[in-house]
């Protein structure tokens, strides 16, 4: 359990310690199951997904497939749509607002890894925090890097790799993700 708090506070931990184990397998049998469902379910209809997650709001769609690492550090506000092939490494808090919508093959990555390989080996790792404002809109193919906040309004471009905070109402693209233009 001590590993589970060290994760969520941002600390170094073991991501082999048996209690991180365990709620990883539950969380990948139910994503498992889940994606076996309809083509498209929303967390009303949904209590395989409505029990994994941390919280939701209201008219929340995912189609599968959907994967993440622990499903309780996921919390999502109304009206929101995430396309196929949804993954979310949610070794720290993900924090997603309200009227998001997420294109296909989005990766949200909150956990690091040692530089040090010798440390790498051993399994310890890190997790920072993801933060995405309301009415962000997310193209496909996106990567959000751990520790990142998106603000209110913006769009990150189909392809981009976002390793720095986004601010409110403005687009950004490439890899690395750079601003483009701001959102009248």
């Amino acid at each position: 359990m001590d590993n589970y708090n060290d994760m969520l506070a941002g600390r170094t931990y073991d991501s082999n310690e048996s209690y991180l184990v365990k709620l990883r397998i539950k969380a990948h049998a139910t994503c498992t199951e889940y994606n076996r469902g309809n083509s498209v379910i929303t967390h009303e209809d949904g209590a395989i997904i409505h029990g994994l997650l941390g919280s939701h709001g209201v008219n929340c769609f995912m189609i599968q497939p959907f994967f993440c690492d622990y499903g309780i550090n996921i919390h999502i506000g109304d009206n929101f749509f995430a396309n196929y092939g949804f993954t979310v490494l949610d070794s720290a808090k993900v924090i997603i607002g309200r009227n998001v919508m997420i294109g296909p093959n989005v990766d949200i990555y909150t956990v690091g890894h040692p530089l040090d390989p010798v440390v790498r080996a051993t399994g310890i790792e890190f997790a920072k925090q993801i933060e995405i404002g309301d009415d962000v809109w997310i193209g496909g193919r996106v990567v959000i890097c751990p520790g990142i906040k998106i603000g209110r309004g913006a769009i990150i471009a189909a392809g981009s790799v976002v390793v720095k905070d986004v601010p409110e109402m403005v687009v950004v693209g490439g890899n690395p993700a750079a601003f483009l233009k701001k959102v009248e």
